[in-house]
């Protein structure tokens, strides 16, 4: 991947997360840094802490819709209406095939939409073609 830029992760599910994160260094060239926040309240306040060396902007954010207190979808509308976050790519990555899900979220600015796959094969492909483009093909914003 080029740079090391910081990607964050919005999940309350351990084994959810530790899949992805398995996935992730799969192919052993993961040189981005990765943050989790387990609820949508814990990654607002991750993402309105100012930015320093040690407290990075993400570069793109992993997105989960059911968290417990503040869902997915509060969330990713927070992030879309706020002028410091809203070029932030999220991505959101969840169970749910729900067609209202995939509506609402590109509605509220959703950059990609997965279905989280059941098996873990289909699993690390999915992650594998993620970082593929987004961090190989897509152009992400440099700001600060």
């Amino acid at each position: 991947m080029k740079d090391s830029k910081l990607i964050l992760i919005v999940e309350d599910s351990d084994d959810d997360f530790y899949a992805t994160l398995r996935a992730f260094k799969r192919d052993g060239n993961l040189s981005n840094p990765l943050h989790r926040c387990e609820d949508g309240q814990d990654a607002l306040d991750y993402l309105n802490t100012p930015w320093s060396d040690e407290h990075l902007k993400p570069a793109i954010i992993l997105l989960d819709l059911n968290l417990p207190g503040l869902d997915g979808r509060r969330v990713l509308k927070k992030i879309k209406q706020d002028k410091r976050l809203c070029n932030i790519p999220v991505v959101v990555l969840t169970t749910s095939n729900d067609e209202k899900d995939i509506e609402e979220c590109y509605d509220l600015g959703a950059n990609t939409y997965i279905q989280k796959p059941v098996k873990l094969d289909s699993l690390f492909e999915a992650i594998q073609k993620l970082k593929d483009y987004w961090f190989q093909i897509a152009i992400l914003p440099k700001g600060d």
